[in-house]
């Protein structure tokens, strides 16, 4: 008897310790490959959650933003094709460029992920601004367009971002959606970016540069289109 209570006393005592480890590997977080900033805001959740909010405009048929429609639109001058293949270098050579932007966009928008473009836009204008009231007024326009679940041009922000713009909009300021602005240009920078380097538009472009483009008026990106 004192064996089979010893044997059943071990296989228990196994069997708890195996239960645990279960336990905690079911518990364990998944971890990913990257973070994008130090309070580890997962950027691939980030890429994930527009991926899945892409196929779900696809679905849903909603408009995109035609460059065509959007007025006051200014002039770029002609790029060199030196100019063009520089922008393969670095995501920050092409977002200087307005010409490399006007083109980004255009990727973006065969992505419908075009509002991440707008958004980023908007911002810089933003930051531009130096009268109280048109803050006001430009961070409550780029709110309802860009950062309320209630737009069809919402773009993807985790949850601490969202909870600083939500406490900055009590006084909005040039730089009430900096974090956000970072948080979405890193997005492009990782996520679209490579696509669009190795899209048809941007190969293209490297043997034959365009004659002409044209780059929103950052004076009215922050407007709803």
């Amino acid at each position: 008897m004192g064996g089979g209570r010893s044997e059943t006393s071990a296989l228990t005592g196994t069997g708890g310790r195996r239960g645990m480890a279960t336990t905690q590997n079911s518990q364990r977080p998944n971890t990913c490959c990257f973070c994008w900033c130090c309070c580890c805001s997962c950027s691939c959740l980030t890429v994930r959650n527009e991926e899945e909010r892409q196929r779900w405009r696809r679905r849903k048929k909603i408009p995109d933003t035609k460059m065509e429609t959007i007025p006051n639109c200014e002039a770029c001058t002609k790029p060199s094709l030196e100019e063009i293949r520089l922008w393969s270098q670095s995501f920050d050579k092409l977002m200087r460029n307005p010409a490399g932007r006007n083109v980004f966009r255009e990727f973006l928008r065969t992505e419908y992920s075009e509002e991440n473009m707008l958004f980023w836009l908007a911002c810089e204008d933003l930051k531009q601004e130096m009268n109280k009231s048109a803050i006001e007024e430009k961070a409550h326009s780029i709110y309802e367009d860009y950062i309320s679940i209630l737009s069809p041009k919402e773009v993807s922000l985790d949850a601490r971002v969202r909870e600083v713009i939500n406490r900055k909009m009590q006084d909005p300021t040039p730089h009430t959606f900096e974090d956000a602005q970072l948080q979405i240009y890193t997005l492009m920078h990782r996520d679209s970016y490579p696509r669009f380097l190795s899209s048809n538009i941007y190969k293209a472009m490297t043997h034959f540069p365009p004659a002409r483009m044209k780059e929103p008026a950052p004076h009215n990106t922050w407007q709803a289109f």
